[in-house]
């Protein structure tokens, strides 16, 4: 079950900070100017053994302060709406202001958890002052700083346990799950009804983990899949949304509860920000991916060399992760849409491939013996043996070496497309590690 947990609040606070800190990473920019988060973060973060998915909420001015609240105000309400916990984050320096009234306010109106997060507290001085904050009618305000952690562990206790534990229905393991993902009218809905629109009658609905996993069992043609829900099936909520935002939260629990993802891309505008925004996600939760150039019908002027400029495009953005399926179809007049699905089937089984120790060590010895690992600092490393582990999510191989610190990124991305060169595994992430003999 996936989990989100959003961070709000008015501007200068420290939510970017916050979010460097649960996320273990200098992901968002930190700077002391109000509006510095335009964009919206997002990051994975874990502890005690659960992973949960962080995002930074940023408010910025726009022209005045009346859009700027309007703004804030907007996010916070896809937070409520979207959300699992949310964490209200106010200054101790600075007290209650009004901003933080009309947020709380928001907040209180819904039913999500929230916690009160009273940021800057340095001192234990500072902490006596967190207690005007009791008049936001939100419990407990939880004294951290998040510039240097102090207090943080205490805050990844209570939201943990803020997470529900729901029932998971029976969903069959050996069924791949599917994600159709994209950015707002990229022509998702017509590919699901493409998909299922002639033959509802076989077509399932099944209640998953949370409101917003729900899988239809897909069963024709020899294929057999569940497809995960996003905003394509089930109807939106009655919110004045940021679409660009809202997509992408949605796209967050559709690819953390999918095995593949079918990332669509509006043919009449090529790969922008936000499908870069929807492919990082895929990448980080380690998801197999396939490409579908959508409203192809519409791209006037084609020629033999039309598809080849696009695919080139694509994979200059996506880099070095090009080894994906790239498919050029139409969901209104249907071209090549059942492609989507074999090629969808495919990665998923890639994704289980097991390659033999022999063929590994048989394979890949001789080529790192003519290039092995640069020396550094006079030091030699040298990888003896291969395997590939057992039991894992994607294909994960090990690499037996001397000095396997001394192994850095591009060697590992040598060996990787090694693999890639010897053995078939498109659409698919892989692990690559390196292990002391």
């Amino acid at each position: 079950m996936s989990n989100i947990v959003a961070i709000v609040g008015r501007p200068n606070v420290g939510k970017s900070t916050l979010f460097n800190r649960l996320t273990q990473s200098r992901q968002a920019i930190v700077n002391e100017l109000s509006g510095t988060t335009r964009d919206r973060q997002y990051g994975k973060a874990e502890w005690n053994g659960r992973e949960f998915s962080v995002i930074d909420t940023g408010g910025w001015v726009l022209n005045s302060e009346d859009v700027f609240e309007e703004e804030i105000n907007k996010q916070v309400q896809i937070g409520i709406e979207e959300a699992d916990v949310i964490l209200f984050v106010v200054d101790v320096m600075h007290g209650t202001t009004d901003l933080d009234d009309q947020i709380a306010l928001m907040l209180r109106k819904g039913k999500k958890p929230v916690v009160l997060v009273s940021n800057k507290a340095d001192n234990f001085e500072l902490h006596a002052q967190s207690s005007e904050f009791y008049a936001l009618g939100l419990g407990d305000p939880y004294n951290i700083s998040a510039i240097n952690g102090s207090g943080t562990g205490d805050l990844l206790d209570v939201i943990v346990s803020k997470f529900t534990k729901t029932d998971e229905e029976e969903i069959e393991e050996d069924v791949p799950r599917i994600a159709i993902v994209g950015r707002p009218n990229a022509g998702k809905s017509s590919l699901v009804n493409a998909f299922i629109g002639e033959d509802r009658n076989i077509v399932t609905d099944i209640a998953g983990t949370t409101r917003d996993s729900i899988y239809s069992m897909y069963d024709k043609f020899g294929l057999k899949f569940y497809l995960v829900d996003t905003a394509g099936i089930r109807k939106k909520a009655k919110v004045n949304e940021d679409l660009e935002y809202y997509s992408v939260i949605r796209a967050i629990r559709a690819i953390e509860n999918a095995d593949v993802c079918i990332l669509l891309v509006d043919a009449t505008r090529g790969i922008e920000a936000q499908d870069m925004n929807i492919f990082s996600l895929i990448q980080k939760n380690k998801k197999g991916l396939v490409v579908v150039i959508n409203k192809w019908d519409l791209v006037e002027n084609k020629d033999n060399n039309t598809i080849k400029t696009f695919e080139n495009a694509i994979k200059e953005r996506i880099a070095p992760f090009t080894d994906v399926p790239i498919i050029f179809s139409s969901a209104l007049t249907k071209q090549r849409i059942f492609k989507v699905l074999e090629c969808a089937n495919e990665v998923y089984n890639i994704r289980r491939t097991k390659i033999s120790t022999h063929k590994l060590n048989e394979v890949l010895l001789p080529i790192i013996e003519k290039t092995p690992p640069p020396m550094n600092k006079g030091k030699v490393v040298r990888i003896k043996y291969i395997t590939q582990l057992p039991n894992t999510a994607i294909p994960s191989f090990v690499f037996f070496c001397n000095l396997p610190q001394w192994v850095k990124e591009p060697y590992k991305r040598f060996l990787e497309n090694q693999i890639r060169k010897h053995w078939n595994l498109t659409g698919t992430p892989i692990n690559v590690f390196m292990r002391e003999k």
